[in-house]
């Protein structure tokens, strides 16, 4: 058998064994062939020793299938044939006064029918795994896309943040810091004179001051420069010394400068969540007390901020508020896992877990 097929052109080799014209067949095909083929001996000789009143039919499909499926269609026509070949003749050698031509076709007849249903079969199960394994492939593509979207639109969203708090704090404050000066001169002549409008001078003054502290609390929300050098637990504790001092709050940070994070964006990333977990903790639960805290724990590091607020309801809305989606999409980008729960003891803690390293 295996010099017939030796014998036979590439081209003709190539379509009878079912592998592309011109490449070279598989080993696990060679094997798969000779397996084929022995076993399809043995069966034969098995038949033999039993005699022809034991049918041992159905065993050659074994043979059959493992011909059609891993090599190819035409091999396992091809075995088909040889299995009603060698049942036959091992049927005539063990004595068999005749054979019906009409059982012997129906046996070509089965196996061919079994073995063209069984190649459809591996067939569809081959395009099915391969456009599987497509869809895995751009799947993956496209996640690995998306996740290179997120960091690039997250760069930008922080290098214009930074622009903004640059730009309030050097162009809007220091404008506020000599409109201040000017009207404090203007107050101090007005003085001099002991005008009546001493007293509304004072206000302009009061309020520029106000506005400037104002507009350095909001560059200081846009741009920590901290966090430039991987100074987050100092970000983190001039986060709580502002909230203390904007909304009167008690909020304080528990941290050392041990803590140590892999690079400026995770910094950036956790800073902002605990920007806005804070500001939440203000505005929406009415806190009067905040703890913002970051440890390492192994090689976990772990931002939590509680507050003993009103806390969340037991159920949170769907889809949630705009700064729960920035602070889960915050805590993604940089690897982590963001989750929201209520502090036994009253209020919210919001916890943000990933690899310290």
């Amino acid at each position: 058998m295996q010099t017939y097929i030796d014998s036979l052109p590439a081209s003709r080799a190539s379509k009878f064994l079912g592998k592309p014209r011109g490449g070279v067949l598989p080993l696990g095909r060679v094997t798969m062939t000779i397996v084929s083929l022995v076993l399809v001996c043995i069966i034969g000789y098995i038949d033999f020793e039993t005699g022809y009143e034991r049918s041992l039919s159905l065993f050659y499909l074994v043979p059959i299938s493992l011909g059609t499926w891993f090599v190819g269609l035409l091999f396992g026509l091809f075995i088909a044939t040889t299995s009603v070949v060698v049942w036959v003749v091992s049927d005539l050698a063990a004595g068999i006064p005749a054979v019906r031509i009409w059982n012997a076709g129906m046996a070509v007849a089965s196996y061919f029918a079994f073995t063209i249903v069984l190649y459809k079969l591996c067939t569809l199960l081959r395009e099915l795994d391969q456009r599987v394994r497509d869809r895995t492939i751009a799947l993956q593509r496209e996640m690995a896309e998306r996740e290179r979207l997120d960091i690039e639109i997250a760069e930008i969203a922080d290098r214009e943040r930074r622009r903004l708090g640059q730009s309030l704090h050097d162009s809007v404050g220091q404008h506020l810091t000599g409109t201040a000066l000017a009207a404090q001169v203007l107050r101090e002549k007005l003085a001099s004179r002991s005008a009546t409008e001493v007293p509304d001078a004072d206000k302009v003054v009061r309020y520029l001051e106000e506005g400037i502290d104002l507009t350095r609390n909001l560059a200081r929300g846009f741009f920590s420069p901290e966090l430039e050098a991987d100074g987050l637990t100092v970000a983190l504790q001039g986060l709580a010394e502002n909230v203390s001092e904007r909304f009167g709050v008690a909020c304080t940070f528990h941290g050392n400068d041990a803590v140590r994070v892999r690079d400026s964006t995770t910094a950036t990333q956790l800073y902002h969540i605990a920007q806005e977990a804070t500001t939440n903790a203000v505005k929406h639960a009415q806190a009067t007390r905040i703890d913002i805290e970051l440890a390492r724990r192994g090689q976990r590091l772990t931002l939590a901020v509680s507050d003993d607020g009103k806390g969340f309801p037991e159920k949170l809305p769907e889809p949630p508020g705009l700064g729960l989606r920035l602070m889960a999409h915050g805590a993604a980008l940089v690897g982590g896992k963001f989750s929201v729960q209520r502090n036994r003891s009253g209020g919210t803690v919001v916890i943000c877990r990933l690899s310290a390293d």
